[in-house]
């Protein structure tokens, strides 16, 4: 992707969330991502917050995560600084950073953090508006690197895992929670025609460039230099998700909202069955990625 479409596309990102994240936190909370779901059973939407947090739970656990009260975390992609929060809490860690590339977030998430009773004493959470792509962090700066749904957004995937290993202190750890499309059979060069008019029609709504599979992912890490690559796909344990997004749109509060929020939130709302149609058909996949940067 050209410099400047790449300029193009933050642009649309910021303001997508800009515009978007006031509705999302009415309704959904400080937790801008997919649900860990043990039971397809029906559920409340406080049901779904809590499947929200043990998300983050079940990935740390899955990538066998651990921080010290000295240790640093980056939030790669934060919205309002949910993720952030709770990892500062549960490792009890000294410092933890968010960065988005949404004003509006990173001010929100300061907000949320200024009044929250969770946080251990005499640690400092912040948030910072900043590029993925270039961040303004010295080499080797964090013990964690954690980027929850963040990676779909990047246009030069490459360049993404590359910037995380450069942060990433020796012994550290990255774990990255991504959409994909599935991986290509081997006889296969590209995804179907149906499959492409499918993601594309979802790029234009939420401001994504071309999608990759997790193979790729594991290929860019093993080239960046990390070691001990661990990749999954938890596609089958986020499946109510996108209905129940779907299902609050629809209800009278959330067209409100929609309509107030702005034509690209409305845009954004337009294509939830394409996503739920994707994840249905297994064109869409709900990938992770987990490694250690190799001690010098």
């Amino acid at each position: 992707m050209e410099e400047r479409d790449q300029k193009t596309l933050k642009k649309g990102i910021a303001k997508f969330y800009d515009e978007s994240s006031t509705l999302w936190e009415q309704i959904w909370g400080e937790h801008m991502h997919h649900g860990y779901y043990e039971s397809t059973a029906k559920l409340s939407i406080e049901e779904h917050r809590e499947a929200q947090v043990l998300m983050i739970d079940k990935v740390l656990e899955w990538a066998g995560a651990g921080l010290g009260k000295e240790g640093k975390v980056l939030d790669v992609g934060c919205g309002v600084g949910g993720s952030t929060r709770h990892i500062v809490a549960k490792y009890g860690c000294g410092y933890g950073c968010g960065i988005t590339l949404s004003p509006y977030q990173a001010k929100r998430a300061g907000k949320i953090t200024a009044e929250c009773d969770d946080l251990p004493e005499d640690s400092v959470v912040e948030f910072k508006v900043e590029d993925a792509l270039n961040q303004p962090f010295e080499d080797e700066s964090f013990d964690l690197v954690w980027s929850m749904e963040s990676g779909e957004h990047m246009p030069d995937k490459e360049k993404f895992v590359n910037e995380l290993y450069r942060v990433l202190k020796p012994g550290g750890r990255v774990i990255v929670v991504t959409w994909c499309h599935r991986v290509l059979g081997q006889e296969e060069q590209s995804l179907s025609a149906y499959e492409r008019l499918l993601l594309a029609l979802i790029n234009r709504a939420y401001f994504l460039p071309a999608w990759v599979s997790i193979a790729e992912y594991d290929d860019l890490a093993t080239q960046a230099g990390f070691e001990g690559i661990k990749i999954d796909d938890w596609s089958p344990k986020v499946a109510p998700f996108w209905t129940a997004v779907l299902k609050t749109a629809l209800t009278l509060n959330g067209l409100r909202g929609l309509l107030k929020a702005g034509p690209k939130t409305m845009r954004g709302a337009a294509v939830m069955p394409l996503m739920r149609l994707g994840f249905a058909s297994g064109t869409i996949k709900f990938n992770l990625m987990t490694a250690v940067k190799p001690l010098k």
